[in-house]
């Protein structure tokens, strides 16, 4: 008999083995707003290197703006058809205001005295500030990386189907959403939805995956 621990595990490998990128979403069926909730709420959630959460998720509705993005991102379907985009959108840079903000927040939530918490993000800030931006942006950016593996795990665990993308034009999507006066870069979209009964190529393909002894190196 599984423990607790086993069953949720092969309800986790479960999922993870029912998802796949789904190439063409149905239009008509809409994810309900409680899952979307609880897909944010995972992304929320995620570790973050010293938690400072560099990154901002846009949930995108609105049917002209999606269209827009669509056309920038080599007019795959799945960003209209899915009912919610999410746009992981990092930050350009590291400042004092940004770091600061993670300092106020941690003292506040764990009822410590700022000051204590301040030593450690000030000698951050010392190691992070002087850097260029364009290093902050990718370290930034990595981080965002980990919130958005945690919404693809989030979404099958819903049974919402969802298509990982890289595959647009980063500046045209910053236009689009104004990013850029916010401090601001698209990092990945996330549209969220639910697969085509017919359509989808790669719906029912086995997934293919290296096997565990060509992944997984064991040093001991």
């Amino acid at each position: 008999m599984l423990d607790q621990g086993q069953e949720g595990a092969g309800v986790l490998l479960e999922t993870l083995n029912w998802r796949y990128a789904t190439k063409k979403m149905d239009p008509s069926k809409k994810v309900p707003a409680e899952k979307v909730e609880r897909i944010l709420e995972a992304v929320r959630l995620a570790p973050t290197s010293s938690g400072l959460q560099p990154f901002q998720v846009l949930v995108v509705t609105n049917d002209a703006l999606r269209a827009k993005i669509r056309a920038a991102s080599w007019d795959q379907a799945q960003v209209t058809d899915g009912s919610h985009l999410l746009v992981f959108a990092a930050w350009d840079n590291y400042t004092d205001a940004r770091i600061d903000d993670v300092v106020t927040r941690t003292a506040e939530t764990r009822g410590a005295p700022r000051a204590a918490v301040a030593e450690y993000y000030d000698r951050l800030k010392g190691m992070y500030l002087p850097r260029e931006a364009s290093v902050n942006y990718e370290h930034a950016a990595r981080q965002a990386y980990f919130a958005f593996g945690l919404a693809v795990a989030a979404a099958a665990f819903e049974q919402v189907d969802a298509t990982p993308m890289e595959g647009f034009d980063p500046a045209q999507v910053d236009e689009i959403l104004g990013l850029k006066e916010k401090g601001l870069r698209s990092v990945t979209l996330l549209p969220l939805g639910y697969r085509a009964a017919e359509g989808d190529w790669l719906n029912g393909l086995p997934k293919v995956r290296k096997d565990r002894a060509d992944l997984v190196v064991e040093v001991k």
